[in-house]
């Protein structure tokens, strides 16, 4: 009963949050509620025995993707004007994706009329049960070399993005330190000794 609660209200909170990222005209509340979302989402899995998928949503989505959106969000010159004239430009892409949400609602309703019982709640797991345990064995072991190779793929789109930044291009200021660090004080301070004047 108080995991049905818990649910109603975490699944409230993620409906108005989705909402608020949809409806919200400015970005940077946008992003908060989109933080929000991933935050009810991972108390949601939780509910469910998640507990290696709930914080992982937490650390990696909320920790640092968000962080780098809400970066990007504000260092970016983004004029708040224009985006509330197009605001209803793409009202039906909304009407069709609330329409496929309620497509979805209809038929777990329709299922639950052929007698499949969809809210049954999964049994539940022993006290030394450990997901992240179990999905470890299946990582490193049957899926070792596809777990290596997205590795290495992301390894060498770091290298990549690295590299770009750090081109070569016409006009780029870039420091030398050993120059920094070689500068004696004299070749760069020049005391002059000048006489008193008297004001008048």
């Amino acid at each position: 009963m108080l995991v049905e609660i818990l649910f109603y209200i975490f699944g409230t909170f993620l409906v108005l949050a989705a909402l608020g990222v949809i409806t919200s005209r400015n970005p940077v509340f946008s992003a908060l509620s989109l933080v929000v979302c991933f935050i009810t989402s991972a108390a949601i899995w939780l509910l469910i025995e998640a507990e290696f998928l709930a914080v992982v949503l937490v650390l990696v989505y909320v920790g640092a993707v968000m962080v780098l959106f809400l970066f990007v969000v504000m260092m970016l010159d983004i004029n708040i004007e224009e985006l509330r004239k197009g605001f209803t430009r793409y009202a039906w892409l909304g009407w069709i994706t609330a329409l496929a949400v309620i497509v979805e609602i209809v038929g777990v309703v329709w299922v639950r009329g052929l007698g499949i019982d969809v809210s049954k709640s999964p049994t539940p797991t022993a006290p030394d049960y450990s997901n992240t345990l179990e999905l470890g064995q299946v990582m490193y072991t049957k899926y070792a070399y596809p777990f290596e190779l997205a590795a290495v793929l992301l390894l060498v789109a770091i290298v990549a993005a690295i590299t770009l930044t750090l081109r070569r291009r016409p006009g780029l200021k870039v420091q030398d330190i050993g120059k920094q660090v070689a500068v004696n004080a004299k070749d760069r301070v020049r005391v002059v000794k000048m006489e008193s004047e008297k004001r008048s």
